[in-house]
């Protein structure tokens, strides 16, 4: 969320303006990640260009089944014979040249509708990022030289016609390294997309947003990567590609000061879109880990207890085997273990000092 109450205003020579600008209410809207991601997928569906297999793929072959009583499968087997294909099933999605199981058909829904309240929700969370540098940064755009986001630019620049004076402009304003970062990326795609019109991929640089077109569309529109939209067509899928929040943009000045009648505020409704006001943020500030360690908070909670952790549950041991807990199951069976031992080692004891024959027996034994 914003914070600043003011935005300056950049000249075409990439001087401050005496001129400030306060900050629209929209960037004090709340940012959601969540929703962001939820209203892109959906309004991306809607660009989908419906594909299908051929409706007779698989089965354009004679086929019949055998039927039962020749010991193979009931599967439909091409008809004929004196050829390898004779006999070979067919039709079936676990077959040979068969059709595939469930095919596509251009009937499917391929566009989703979506709430209209959640797109402008949505669309405001992304025109806030627009204004948090972090975010910017986060998404991979060169703004390290840049003085202020939002970066706010003079009505003249609505004026220009020429490529050079885009890039000019783009150059005192210290933005043309977000320009020269997608021009780098350029590369051939991977897979078939090179073999269908889409040859190649590129990162997304800055977004031109503008109140009334003088020519600002003929002087960025051949820069790679800069797009450009009307403050009152803005579109989701330019605030937030691919759903990522923080996209740079670089406004005009009537543009800025259109974003309040665009938009609203949290107490007044828009002039463009009847009866909406932006939504208010449940708590006002959503940083909670510095909410916890407020002094605020700290004076009225509990001391930390000692680090003592219980343990969870009671692990149930075999009184057969742990001695110990068949000593409290029943105390007389140490009485009976000891008694055992006792016995066993008497017994030992007795083999071992059993006395051997005597001597005059073993003569009488022995003699003849």
């Amino acid at each position: 969320m914003a914070a600043r109450p003011v935005v300056s205003v950049f000249g075409l020579n990439g001087s401050k303006l005496e001129a400030t600008i306060a900050l629209p209410s929209v960037f004090t809207a709340p940012i959601r990640p969540d929703l962001v991601q939820f209203v892109h997928k959906n309004m991306a569906k809607n660009r989908r260009q419906p594909y299908a297999a051929k409706q007779q793929a698989g089965e354009e072959t004679s086929a019949e089944s055998w039927g039962t009583g020749r010991a193979v499968a009931r599967i439909p087997r091409v008809s004929g014979s004196g050829t390898h294909r004779a006999g070979q099933a067919a039709f079936g999605n676990m077959t040979r040249g068969g059709r595939m199981f469930a095919p596509n058909k251009v009937w499917r829904k391929w566009h989703v509708r979506t709430n209209s309240n959640q797109k402008r929700y949505a669309t405001a969370s992304a025109v806030a990022a627009t204004g948090v540098p972090a975010l910017v940064s986060g998404r991979g755009h060169r703004i390290a030289e840049i003085e202020e986001v939002p970066l706010v630019v003079s009505a003249e620049v609505e004026s220009l016609s020429k490529t050079k004076e885009a890039i000019a402009l783009l150059k005192t304003v210290k933005a043309f390294d977000d320009v020269a970062k997608v021009s780098s990326s350029r590369s051939i795609r991977a897979g078939r997309g090179k073999m269908r019109n889409r040859r190649h991929r590129q990162r997304r640089g800055p977004l031109v947003v503008y109140a009334q077109d003088s020519g600002i569309t003929h002087a960025f529109r051949n820069l790679p990567g800069v797009e450009l939209v009307n403050v009152t067509r803005l579109n989701l899928l330019q605030l937030a590609p691919g759903g990522h929040l923080g996209r740079f943009v670089i406004w005009t000045q009537p543009a800025f000061e259109a974003l309040n009648a665009v938009f609203g505020s949290q107490t007044e409704a828009s002039e463009q879109k009847k009866g909406y006001t932006l939504p208010i943020p449940i708590i006002s500030n959503p940083d909670v880990t510095r909410l916890i360690a407020s002094n605020e908070i700290q004076a009225v909670v509990r001391p930390a207890g000692a680090p003592f952790t219980k343990r969870p549950f009671v692990q149930k041991k075999n009184p057969l085997r742990n001695s110990q807990v068949l000593v409290r199951l029943n105390p007389y069976a140490q009485v009976l273990r000891r008694a055992e031992i006792l016995g066993q080692n008497k017994r030992t004891t007795k083999k071992s000092h059993k006395k051997s024959a005597s001597k005059k027996f073993l003569d009488i034994l022995k003699a003849d």
